[in-house]
Parts: structure tokens; C-alpha cells; sequence
């Protein structure tokens, strides 16, 4: 191996561990030996099970629930122990083994004695008491050491609000709950550990990340940073647009924010930096790029299932009215990038540097095949599973067409183990996040809450949103995006309905800042990420990401001011109507941030424009006239004084 190849490996290295670092769902190890080998086999029949109950049908809800959560529970204290310096030789630590069987036991104590569970309807005996609280030990151990100590503590806080209601303040008081009833209520019926969450991780989620799993497979991440460089590379700042376009390609297939930037992240910030973009900029860039994938339909974060059972619709609708919301958010990233590559007079790749699109398509174009065909399957009716099933057999299918991207059994096998293994994380956050609905819908603290912040807010819908939008990134500093949106959307959510804003608005504003904090400072994972990459500072990095991203600060203020552009009570014409009004308003907005428009903007300049591109936000026609005129009287006024200039 040459000394070229040796630095790339030590690199990939480097930024592997420093992904592990920052998201934990990724800091599972590799065992190998015969404990490799047993670890992989119960992977793949966790995999197997949910492919079977995809295609002949779900147990009851218990069951299938009970059967999901034994399987995930036990791989994360395998594969998450408790002293690493243990996995010498493969070896697998003796307390995490007996973790892991203990951990087991509750789920499958409730299989084994499910009728007569059923027939006690709620009344719990001494044995039932023990093994459930077990179970709820050792889920929140479990989503310890795979999510995170932040939600730990979040669910402890509402465990602890439950118990000693009476002694809340005020209007959060309530009677309170015993051990025995906090037991019987969180682990022993569907509105607790096994609840919604969980649910929606058993049946649709499992089979979509397997989905993602053998679409990384086929290699359909690199064809589409091949067709991003054949579109964009030329352009000014060509390798930060590239970033922007496979950030959105890949996150159709792909819900992580952390995962997506170092996916195609090591290959676009390098190519940004020797470019001349700064090391903190280029990191922001792909940071911004990359959170916008939990954003993009047709797969989008884990989150978006649990929206569409909260809402009761369809997931297909819930697809259908993140699109344009989603569409904006990249424009405006991409809007930023330009705007700043046009600043700093930075040039693209020359053209003969560049892959052919036409060859990019021929060799690698079926790739996409199967992405093309969710979609189709989606929209024809097909429910989630459904779908998703049929995704994994086309992509397995599709890959077969060409030989330089055909699948070996053992890659076939090894998407398997991918998927269940990626799937962790996902699933001891939805059942954490269970005990929190649990307790919500025990004590009646969502609606005293809600009544709180509508309090607070005085009955002003924007302080509600605003109250609403930093409570929403606050959490997502500590707690993964599923357990944040489950919290404000039982919270929050229910106060900007009560002011009048539209069921799906609601959720879907909850759901993207609950996103953004990925890249808010100061805790920015995304950001942390793409800082590792380039070199730069985090802080520095989440700032620049936030700016990039601002539209996504915008974005949702619209949708609820104007629920036209989620498509809600709308036609076609007053959606394209919302949308380029939203679009020149983002684009005033960016041009503030990065401070360029025709040419470089000074403060008093800079200010006029944001306010200009705020003032589109509210669908009012007179709000929307000014903020037009505005822009474009100074794109006109820059426009001349740079002809004068040269002149």
C-alpha cells in the first residue's frame, strides 16, 4: 500500500472515532471471533423478524412490540458495554452478557404470560411489580449508553414529576402516582415503554432504516455526489453546491443528521477547502447541507413516522406537505453558499476535471431505481411497510443490473446486520420516550402545560412560536430528534392548536426545530462533526451552519402564518404563490447573513434586506409588496452603483 493510501486510512480512521465521539448511536463496537459471529446471527434473525411480520402482517400490538424491544435491548448491552478495554480477542464482558439476558427477561415475561396479563386487566401482582420495574431500569440504562444521559435525565424528570404531583406548583399539581401504578401503567400496557414509539419503530421505522441499509449498499451515496459534481462543480463555489445537492440527495434515504455529514462530508470539505473555503465555513456548509436530510421526503428522521400516528394521517401526507418546506430549506442553504463563493470571488472545478452526467447515469443512473419506486408505492396507497419491503427487494433487484454494482450474499447478509444495528439507537429512544407520553397522559400535564405557555404567551401566537421554537432547540442540544418531537409535540404542540394553528402546522413546526438543533450552538453535533472533517473550530462551525441554515429558521414561521405551503386548505396557485414569496423572503435573508447581494452589503444595507425578507413571512399582500420592493430596489440600486463603479 502506498504512502497516499496509508493517510487516507489513518484519516477515515481519525473521523470515524470522532463520529463515535459525538453520536452515540454510531459508537457500537465491532466484535470478532465466535462472539462476532453469535452478535451477527442475532442481528440477522432481528432483521429476519421484522421482514416476516412486514410481509405477513404484524402480531398484536403487545406482542410484536415485546418481541422488537427483547431483540434491540439485548444488542445494545452487547454491543454498548460498559469497558471497552473488555473487547480483546472478541470478547464480550461477563456483566454486559448478564445485562443483556437480564434485560430480555421483562419483555419476554409479558409473551409468556400475556393472557393472564390481559385477564387481570391492570391489577399487578408482587412478580408483575419486580419484573417491571426491571424493565424500566433497564430501558433507561439501555438508552444511557446508545442515546445519551440527556434523555435519561429528561425521562427521570417526567418519572419524578409523576410521583410527587401533589407537591407541584400551582396548576401542575395533580394527586400523584404510586410505584405500583407508575409500574403497571409504563410497562404493562400500550401507553407507556410499548406505546406509539415503539410501535412506529416495530413496524415502519425497522424496515425503512433496513431500506437505507442496502441502498448504502448498492453505493447509491457516491453515485449521487457524482451526479452532484456533474451538475454544480463548475459553478462559482462549485464543491460547497455539490455539498448542498448530495446533502439533499442523500437525505431521502437517510435520517441522520451526524451520519449524512460524514457520509459525504470526507469527501466534499476537503474538496471545499482546497477551493479557499475556510476550514469553519466548509465545515458549515456540510453541517447545514446534511441536517436538512431529516427534512427531506420520502424518508425522512424517525421523527416524521411518529408524526404521521400522532396526527392520524396517512405517512404519504405527511410527505407530501414537508416537500416544499423542504425544498426552501435547500435553496436557502445553496442561496448562502453562492452568495458567499460570489463574496470571496471563489471559482468552480474547470468542466474537464469533471465527471460526465450522461456516463454518471449510464453506469450508476439505476441506482436510483429504487428511491423512484417508494415513492411510486407510497403514493399508490401502499402502507409503510409495504413499501419499504419493496424498496429492499428492488434495491436488492436494481443493484443486480450492472456488475460493477452487483450484491454477494454475504452483502445481502451484512445489510441485515447494518440494519439492525442502525436501528438501535431509534428504538431505546422511542421506548424512553414512551415512559414520557405515559406519564403525560397519566397526570394530564401536556393540556397544564399547554395552558401554561398560552398563559405566558398572553395569547400571542408569535411568542407562543417564538416560547415554542427555543424550547424545541433547547431539548435538541441533549435529547436525539424522535424523543424532542414526542416531548413538544405532547407539550407544545397542543398550544398552538389551542390558538388555532393547524394540526399538521403544529407538529411539523415542533418537528424541524427540534432538527435544527443540530446545528444551533452550542451543543451542535452536526456541526461538531463537520468540524472534525475540516479542522475548524465547533463553535465557530455551528455559528456559520446557523447562518446558512437560517432558513429553516424561517421556513416554519411561514408554514404557520401561511399553512398554504404545507399544501393544507390550499390550492395549486396559492401554494406557488407562498412558495416565491417564501423564496424571495429567504433570499433577502441569506444575503443579510453572508453580507453579498449584486455585490458586498454594508451594515446599514444588510439590515434594510433582513428586514425586507422578514417581512415576507407574513401572507399578507401588503407585507409581501413591501418586502419585494425593498429587494428589488436594492438589487436595481447595487446594480448601477457597480456599473458606476467599474466604469
Amino acid at each position: 500500500m502506498d504512502e497516499k493510501h496509508v493517510d487516507d486510512s489513518v484519516n477515515t480512521k481519525s473521523i470515524n472515532e470522532k463520529l463515535k465521539s459525538l453520536d452515540k448511536e454510531s459508537a457500537t463496537v465491532e466484535y470478532t471471533g465466535i462472539w462476532g459471529k453469535l452478535i451477527a446471527a442475532l442481528c440477522i434473525c432481528f432483521s429476519l423478524f421484522q421482514i416476516y411480520t412486514g410481509f405477513f402482517g404484524a402480531f398484536d400490538a403487545m406482542i410484536q412490540r415485546c418481541v422488537h424491544l427483547s431483540f434491540g435491548i439485548s444488542l445494545v448491552f452487547l454491543l454498548c458495554p460498559t469497558k471497552k478495554a473488555w473487547i480483546r480477542g472478541g470478547k464480550v464482558n461477563p456483566l454486559d452478557l448478564g445485562l443483556a439476558i437480564l434485560a430480555a427477561i421483562p419483555p419476554i415475561y409479558i409473551l409468556v404470560n400475556y393472557q393472564s396479563l390481559i385477564l387481570r386487566a391492570g391489577t399487578v401482582t408482587t412478580t408483575d411489580f419486580i419484573i417491571g420495574l426491571l424493565g424500566l431500569v433497564m430501558v433507561l440504562e439501555a438508552a444511557r449508553r446508545i442515546v445519551g444521559t440527556s434523555i435519561v435525565a429528561v425521562v427521570i424528570l417526567f418519572l419524578a414529576y409523576g410521583y410527587f404531583g401533589p407537591y407541584m406548583p400551582g396548576p401542575l399539581a395533580h394527586r400523584g402516582l404510586s410505584m405500583e401504578q407508575m409500574v403497571s401503567h409504563l410497562f404493562f400496557t400500550t401507553e407507556g415503554v410499548f406505546g406509539i414509539p415503539l410501535g412506529v419503530s416495530s413496524t415502519f421505522i425497522f424496515l425503512f432504516i433496513l431500506f437505507g441499509a442496502y441502498l448504502e449498499k448498492t453505493g447509491l451515496g457516491k453515485f449521487f455526489i457524482d451526479i452532484a459534481n456533474a451538475i454544480a462543480g463548475w459553478a462559482s463555489g462549485g464543491p460547497a453546491k455539490v455539498a448542498v445537492i448530495s446533502s439533499a440527495l442523500q437525505g431521502t434515504i437517510s435520517g441522520s443528521s451526524v451520519a449524512n455529514v460524514v457520509g459525504s462530508g470526507s469527501f466534499t470539505i476537503p474538496m471545499m477547502k482546497k477551493l479557499g473555503y475556510k476550514k469553519d465555513f466548509a465545515g458549515a456548509v456540510e453541517a447545514a447541507a446534511s441536517t436538512g436530510g431529516q427534512l427531506m421526503p420520502p424518508i425522512m428522521g424517525a421523527a416524521a413516522f411518529l408524526m404521521a400516528e400522532f396526527v392520524g394521517v396517512p405517512y404519504m401526507e405527511v410527505v407530501k406537505a414537508a416537500i416544499v418546506p423542504a425544498v426552501l430549506y435547500f435553496i436557502g442553504v445553496f442561496l448562502g453558499v453562492h452568495f458567499e463563493a460570489k463574496k470571496e470571488n471563489l471559482v468552480g472545478t474547470p468542466r474537464s476535471k469533471l465527471p460526465s452526467a450522461r456516463a454518471i447515469m449510464h453506469e450508476e443512473g439505476h441506482l436510483a431505481i429504487p428511491l423512484l419506486a417508494i415513492i411510486g408505492l407510497l403514493a399508490s396507497g401502499y402502507t409503510p411497510m409495504k413499501a419499504a419491503l419493496g424498496g429492499i427487494v428492488i434495491s436488492i433487484a436494481t443493484a443486480m443490473l450492472r456488475e460493477n454494482t452487483r450484491m454477494t450474499f454475504g452483502d445481502i447478509v451484512d445489510g441485515l446486520i447494518k440494519g439492525a444495528r442502525g436501528a438501535l439507537g431509534v428504538l431505546m429512544a422511542c421506548a424512553a420516550a414512551g415512559m414520557i407520553i405515559g406519564i403525560v397522559t397519566k397526570t394530564g400535564v401536556g393540556l397544564k402545560l399547554a395552558s401554561v405557555l398560552v398563559g405566558m404567551a398572553n395569547g400571542n401566537e408569535i411568542i407562543l412560536l417564538f416560547c415554542t421554537m427555543l424550547t424545541s432547540l433547547i431539548l435538541g442540544m441533549g435529547v436525539p430528534t424522535t424523543a424532542n418531537y414526542v416531548i413538544t409535540s405532547t407539550i407544545a404542540a397542543p398550544a398552538l392548536i389551542g390558538l388555532g394553528v393547524p394540526l399538521l402546522a403544529a407538529h411539523m413546526f415542533v418537528f424541524y426545530f427540534g432538527i435544527i438543533a443540530d446545528i444551533t450552538p452550542p451543543v451542535a453535533l452536526a456541526a461538531y462533526a463537520g468540524a472534525a472533517i475540516s479542522g475548524g473550530d465547533p463553535l465557530k462551525t455551528g455559528v456559520n451552519a446557523s447562518k446558512l441554515g437560517i432558513a429553516a429558521f424561517i421556513v416554519p414561521y411561514v408554514f404557520v402564518l401561511s399553512p398554504a405551503l404545507l399544501g393544507i386548505h390550499a390550492s395549486a396557485g396559492q401554494v406557488i404563490m407562498t412558495t416565491i414569496t417564501a423564496l424571495i423572503g429567504m433570499a433577502g435573508i441569506s444575503s443579510a447573513m453572508i453580507g453579498y447581494l449584486y455585490r458586498s452589503l454594508n451594515a446599514i444595507e444588510r439590515l434594510i434586506i433582513f428586514a425586507a425578507g422578514l417581512c415576507l413571512i407574513d401572507p399578507e399582500s401588503f407585507t409581501d409588496l413591501v418586502g419585494i420592493g425593498v429587494i428589488v430596489a436594492l438589487v436595481v440600486f447595487q446594480y448601477f452603483r457597480s456599473r458606476k463603479i467599474n466604469a
